[in-house]
């Protein structure tokens, strides 16, 4: 190799090595240039973000009230990104749907707020490459640029929360044998708790976040699973149980209570022929924190009495004795089961309305409850109003039974002096009276919302109860709890007029009486209340985790207060033997029917009114089923938890 050609050699080297240095010194002021544009944008979409979740986690509003705007601009400036000179801050409130695409999108709206979206923009020094791009495309070259990031924020969804329950605040010494009597043979068997007792169970709560964690735990449910605790089969012993449990956790409640539930749990039946979610109805997606509230007590083991019954293939049968009126069976059997508590998203319930069937509802309910009072009352018979009544009306009553039929008897009633002998009227008065209570259950729904503001918030409920009756008659025990057919309530005959033959000149007649000689008289009444419906608006209505605020069930019917309108509507009518009288007959004795019929109504009312009265009122209350004592209560949180980026 020649000195010239090595010469020419490291000459090109130079030349390359020169080249290479320029334009790495090139791409290295690219890499510096575009690392500063980068973390210019990076401070803003940090500044967007903060910002936008601020303004949504602080419940910032648009329109009228512009405080998203405020409580931005506030967050940017603490994080060294204050407006002006060139910064600006865009704060818009808006709605956020889910496209075709699956994709997030957001819609400007001032008068909403579910969402927020913050633009932070700022201008800057241009790029060298934007300069050197413009200089080459004879475009004018700018000496500065406009960066923008861009940040949506929503807190999430609203939780509601509706309970429903009886209004039974206290009980007293009057009340609790018969609440041992109802809740015992609901679970099926007998309790002995006291006053005290009751009272204790009242005042107590259980927190349903433990609860629900407890029945995982003992259902073997994986935790925080609460879909499928809902769906687990459990018995009542179970669900009692659970309840024990959180109580000796919780150590507030004191060692009377948990023993007296304990007492409970030990006649509860142990078949798994119910659900969770048969008493708490949570939704999809319902967060955790919203089940952090308290259910009383004494409402979760009725509502589970309740629900055994309702699941039961029997009634609940138990005798009990009424100071004057005697021996009374009650049978008792829940047709419809309670829902004591639902929790869910208010506007996806609202949305759900306009479904076939409407879906997400928050929707709870009381007991539908069918109940058969069976009086053995021969008070009806031994009372002396009735004695008197039947002997002022002796005549009246043979002159009807002869003027109908006939007969050649003696102006008497029941077995007297005859001068010859002679067949006489025979009156007997029943000793079995039927009385029926069929209480509808009352129930709610969220309708609709309103979450403009803390200050406005608000929800709207919509209360039905469905129809209710009373009823005194006869009723056939064997249909009278059947889910699928009404009842039939037939009239009880009252007063039956028979004969039997006397002896001359004596007091002694036959043994044997002939019934339904003369007809007799039928008893029958009957009260229906409507199903009534009304919309209930909770405003203020309290936060989620907080006790619900509670109203009475407006426009509901109250059975008890029916129970006056049922005597009043008391009939009486005569029937005559089929086919033995003639309609003329019957129009000659009209009076005379009517004089006894009147008589009689009054009589029996009076008769009645005691008899009713308790078995009505304490019943009913016992049961917790007494349509004007439900209460429904509500909660409402309109961001449950904090905010966080959406796009």
């Amino acid at each position: 190799m020649s000195p010239r050609f090595g010469s020419r050699q490291r000459g090109a080297i130079g030349l390359m090595a020169a080249g290479t240095l320029a334009l790495a010194l090139v791409f290295t002021l690219l890499a510096v240039d575009s690392g500063r544009l980068y973390l210019e944008k990076r401070k803003l979409q940090s500044v967007a973000d903060t910002s936008a979740l601020e303004a949504a986690g602080l419940g910032g509003q648009c329109g009228t009230n512009t405080t998203a705007n405020a409580y931005a601009t506030q967050n940017a400036a603490r994080n060294g990104f204050v407006v002006g000179n060139g910064r600006t801050l865009a704060v818009t409130c808006g709605t956020l749907a889910t496209n075709a695409l699956n994709t997030r999108v957001f819609t400007a709206d001032a008068t909403k707020s579910d969402a927020i979206r913050v633009v932070a923009s700022r201008t800057v020094m241009t790029s060298i490459a934007n300069g050197l791009w413009n200089l080459f495309s004879g475009a004018p070259i700018a000496p500065q640029i406009n960066l923008s990031a861009t940040a949506v924020a929503a807190t999430p969804p609203p939780v509601a929360q509706l309970s429903i329950r009886s209004s039974l605040a206290s009980v007293d010494s009057s009340k609790s044998p018969l609440l041992n009597l109802v809740i015992g043979n609901l679970l099926g068997g007998n309790l002995a708790l006291t006053a005290a007792g009751w009272n204790g169970l009242l005042q107590t709560n259980v927190n349903l976040l433990s609860y629900l964690d407890q029945l995982a735990i003992n259902l073997d449910v994986k935790a925080g699973d609460y879909d499928a605790l809902l769906n687990t089969a459990v018995s009542a012993t179970q669900l009692i149980d659970a309840a024990v449990k959180v109580l000796q956790k919780n150590g507030a409640a004191v060692t009377s209570v948990i023993n007296d539930v304990i007492a409970i749990q030990a006649i509860a039946p142990n078949a798994k022929l119910l659900t969770v979610g048969d008493l708490i109805d949570i939704a999809t997606g319902t967060p955790t924190a919203a089940l952090n509230s308290n259910v009383q007590l004494f409402q979760l083991l009725e509502a589970v009495a309740q629900l055994s019954s309702s699941k039961s293939a029997v009634s609940a049968a138990a005798q009990i004795a009424l100071p004057l009126v005697g021996n009374v069976s009650i049978q008792t059997k829940v047709i419809e089961p309670p829902q004591l508590s639902a929790i869910g998203n208010p506007a996806l319930a609202k949305k759900g309305l306009l479904n076939t069937p409407p879906t997400d509802q928050i929707f709870v309910r009381t007991a539908q409850v069918r109940t058969l009072v069976t009086v053995q009352a021969p008070i009806i018979k031994a009372v002396s109003g009735v004695a008197s009544i039947l002997t002022g009306l002796g005549t009246p009553v043979s002159q009807v039974v002869k003027g109908l039929l006939n007969l050649n008897l003696p102006a008497v009633v029941g077995g007297v002096l005859c001068l010859l002998a002679c067949n006489v009227v025979d009156v007997d008065v029943t000793q079995t009276l039927s009385i029926y209570i069929e209480a509808g259950s009352a129930q709610s729904n969220v309708i609709d919302f309103n979450c403009t503001s803390p200050a406005s918030k608000s929800l709207t409920v919509k209360t039905t109860t469905s129809l209710a009756t009373l009823a005194v008659g006869t009723v056939d025990p064997v249909t009278a709890f059947s889910s699928s057919a009404a009842v039939n309530v037939q009239p009880v005959r009252l007063i039956d007029f028979g004969e039997r033959y006397c002896v001359v000149l004596t007091l002694l007649c036959s043994p044997t009486r002939t019934p339904n000689v003369g007809g007799g008289l039928l008893l029958k009444a009957n009260s229906t209340i409507g199903a009534q419906t009304s919309n209930m608006l909770f405003a203020p209505v309290a936060e989620m985790n907080a006790p619900p605020t509670y109203k009475s069930a407006l426009g509901t019917a109250n059975i008890v207060g029916s129970l006056t309108a049922t005597l009043s509507g008391l009939q009486v009518t005569y029937v005559p033997p089929s086919g033995s009288v003639s309609n003329g007959a019957l129009a000659g004795v009209a009076g005379l029917l009517a004089t006894i019929t009147s008589a009689v109504v009054g009589l029996i009312q009076n008769v009645l009114s005691p008899i009713l009265d308790p078995i009505v009122n304490t019943l009913l209350s016992a049961l917790g089923i007494n349509l004007g004592n439900a209460e429904v209560g509500a909660n409402l949180t309109c961001h449950m938890g904090r905010a966080y980026l959406v796009i």
